[in-house]
């Protein structure tokens, strides 16, 4: 049962932080710099993460939708200047700290994040045990680690072809997500 739970937990944490979206192209941004960069972005969607599973342990209920639709907005506008940001070279974020908190910021105003957590979250509650929370965890810090010096150590030449595909990818979710927030409030 251990192994099982565990196992499931850690291919539910790959699902979480693996696809391409805003998270992994800012991660493979700030990982051209170094993997450390790239690794801090990724801990603080993680720790965006922890927030999320926090409020849906205390909480078994569901974020109100007038809630959702404010943070489809904000999320929305946020990855339209992160966008812009990678296409001018100018990150906010600077330092090891800043990517960090770059990292806590995307995450707690991605909706796909907070979907996420508040569909598959409640599932591995109420259907799992907590080994399935621990594998959860561990496959999220495996791909917050590797992906960068990925990355890092094989995106060397290809630094302006990284940044192209980073922004449109944030790009096309910031527009989805603005009108997903834009239809709901419309409704």
């Amino acid at each position: 049962m251990f192994l099982y739970d565990y196992g499931l937990g850690i291919l539910l944490g790959l699902s979480l932080a693996g696809p391409p979206g805003s998270v992994n192209s800012i991660i493979a941004n700030e990982a051209l710099k170094s993997p450390l960069h790239g690794t801090l972005v990724g801990l603080g969607a993680m720790t965006a993460d922890l927030t999320f599973f926090a409020i849906v342990f205390l909480t078994n209920g569901i974020i109100s939708p007038t809630i959702l639709k404010v943070i489809y907005i904000i999320g929305g506008i946020f990855m339209l200047y992160l966008g812009i940001s990678i296409l001018r070279s100018k990150m906010p974020s600077k330092t090891r700290k800043g990517n960090y908190v770059l990292g806590v910021t995307m995450g707690l105003t991605n909706p796909f994040q907070i979907i996420w957590w508040f569909t598959v979250g409640f599932f591995l509650l109420k259907e799992l045990s907590i080994f399935s929370i621990t594998g959860l965890y561990s496959g999220i810090v495996v791909w917050t680690i590797v992906f960068p010096y990925v990355v890092w150590r094989f995106g060397t030449g290809y630094e302006k072809y990284i940044k192209i595909v980073s922004a449109a990818i944030i790009f096309a979710f910031a527009i989805y997500i603005l009108f997903d927030g834009l239809h709901l409030i419309l409704k």
